[in-house]
């Protein structure tokens, strides 16, 4: 099968019809679908215990209060 180039695909596809380019993009679409592979589903608990160490020796407490007496400039 003889090489075609990236550029020559391009101008036989601007050569089409309307309905046959959207015809060839939905294909292509369903093509490159079916290659992709499934993105991993993830969990908001992957996350549970990242940062931590930020927070160590902090006072929960007064963490709040000194961000709330911020508020009212």
């Amino acid at each position: 099968m003889p090489t075609t180039s990236y550029q020559h695909i391009i101008t036989e596809i601007k050569e089409l019809d309307l309905s046959d380019q959207l015809r060839l993009l939905e294909e292509m679409a369903g093509i490159i679908r079916s290659n992709a592979s499934p993105l991993k589903t993830r969990s908001i608990l992957e996350l549970q215990g990242k940062g931590k160490d930020i927070w160590e020796n902090i006072d929960a407490q007064e963490y709040i209060d000194k961000e709330r007496s911020s508020w009212s400039g």
